[in-house]
């Protein structure tokens, strides 16, 4: 059990990574707090499980402050101690050219990938600071390390999670708190099905056809077990050493 004894809050736990993550902690003997927006997916995902003696939810919307830091409180009181943090919760955004977004278009994209994520930072770090340990994992993107074509909001804000990942782990390294960005490439899941719609409405999968076989090295996407994996090495105590770097799953995407 990987995991044992550790209390993990999951954002954007009704998605595809967030479902396979919050699974993989609770299998590993995590106590897991999976927060989303809707209620109604969150209670359908609860229902899911055989065993919830060791699992909670907790509604709160990536914008709301007062929310997360309600969330945080909860995991805290429930369990005893917050240990992981596991910011998922994001959005793509529209797919046009840059020149085309409106300030409001764009500032929703930032508020939810990076406002969001620097919410759960600013509630979380200090209790992990008061504890001496935990692990703070921010999921970016392969769009967080290059760029890509009409998604300039998006690609603006998994670059910013990164900088604020390096910026966590230097203010918190002295209190043995780890902080990490987990970078997927694409992944098989919503969030690819919905740009590839964008990008060709009349054919996605030739969208998915050209970026296996054009971009992708190992010509495959990603599985959302595949990120959960990897979130599994950062959260348990075998990362011990690991803080303030870009971790990729991306099937050689940004080496292409």
């Amino acid at each position: 059990m990987r995991l044992n004894n550790k209390t993990a809050v999951i954002s954007g736990a009704t998605g595809g990574i967030g479902e396979a993550t919050s699974r993989l902690y609770a299998s590993e003997g995590a106590n897991v707090v999976m927060v989303g927006r809707s209620k109604e997916k969150l209670d359908e995902l609860f229902s899911t499980f055989d065993d919830t003696s060791n699992i909670s939810t907790f509604i709160a919307d990536s914008q709301d402050e007062n929310a997360i830091k309600e969330c945080i409180d909860f995991a805290n009181n429930e369990y005893g101690s917050v240990d992981i943090v596991f910011a998922n919760a994001g959005t793509e955004g529209q797919v046009k050219p840059l020149t085309e977004f409106t300030v409001e278009e764009f500032n929703n994209v930032l508020s939810v990938n990076v406002v969001g994520v620097w919410l759960y930072m600013k509630y979380a770090l200090p209790i992990m600071q008061k504890q001496k340990s935990g692990s703070f994992i921010a999921v970016s993107s392969a769009a967080g390390v290059v760029g890509f074509n009409g998604t300039c909001p998006y690609v603006a804000s998994k670059h910013a999670v990164c900088g604020m990942i390096k910026t966590a782990c230097i203010e918190n390294g002295p209190f043995n708190v780890r902080a990490n960005a987990l970078n997927p490439g694409p992944v098989d899941n919503r969030m690819m099905r919905s740009l590839e719609e964008q990008l060709n409405p009349d054919d996605p999968d030739a969208v998915k056809d050209m970026i296996n076989q054009q971009m992708v090295p190992m010509q495959k996407y990603a599985t959302n077990e595949d990120i959960a994996n990897l979130a599994l090495f950062l959260g348990s105590d075998e990362s011990a050493n690991c803080s303030g770097a870009i971790y990729l799953s991306d099937g050689g995407f940004t080496a292409a």
